[in-house]
């Protein structure tokens, strides 16, 4: 870890800590795993390098997620929309997933993740492709058609305050504010 933190200045170091919810090891400790990325990618500098997110979808981590396609499209500050990642993209998410991250932070990134048509609210599409990333979409773990329009009725009937078909940021919000078990769940840890 040496020559992890001797390329990386101690004020960047404190810059960091300051805008993350991560620890001054959990940096160093992102900077090396990022590098040996990049190391991967042919780069030794590792400065302004976007690392593919099939790079990242390679961390154990991430690729035991079965929303780890979607963690890349949403934390990615790519202008071509490709879901690759530079250092502070990956430190974004590290600090999102993190223990110390707060209830908010945690549930706006999830609802980002799970509204995978990006339009501000969770529709009934939505619900489906979260389900069935849960669930698994093979045969054998599918759930059939009717199962899963039950389901969604009822995760609606449950959340859908304004009764608009769409489960929107606030009442996301209002649902993980009545599950303790969320934040404990919603980490990544390298």
């Amino acid at each position: 870890m040496g020559s992890s933190s001797s390329q990386m200045s101690k004020q960047l170091i404190n810059e960091y800590q300051e805008l993350t919810y991560l620890t001054k090891q959990e940096i160093l400790l992102a900077y090396k795993r990022f590098s040996e990325l990049a190391q991967k990618e042919h780069q030794s500098n590792t400065e302004n390098v976007r690392i593919p997110k099939e790079r990242f979808l390679t961390l154990p981590e991430l690729k035991a997620n079965p929303f780890n396609e979607r963690i890349c499209q949403v934390f990615s500050t790519s202008e071509q929309g490709d879901g690759s990642m530079s250092f502070e993209d990956f430190l974004d998410m590290l600090s999102a997933f993190s223990e110390s991250a707060t209830l908010e932070i945690k549930s706006h990134y999830a609802f980002r993740i799970f509204d995978f048509d990006s339009d501000g609210a969770l529709s009934e599409s939505d619900l489906e492709q979260l389900v069935n990333k849960l669930t698994g979409d093979k045969e054998d773990t599918k759930l059939s058609s009717s199962e899963m329009k039950q389901l969604i009725a009822n995760i609606l009937e449950e959340s859908d305050i304004d009764k608009d078909g769409t489960i929107n940021h606030s009442e996301f919000q209002h649902v993980i504010s009545r599950s303790p078990d969320f934040v404990s769940s919603f980490k990544i840890v390298l």
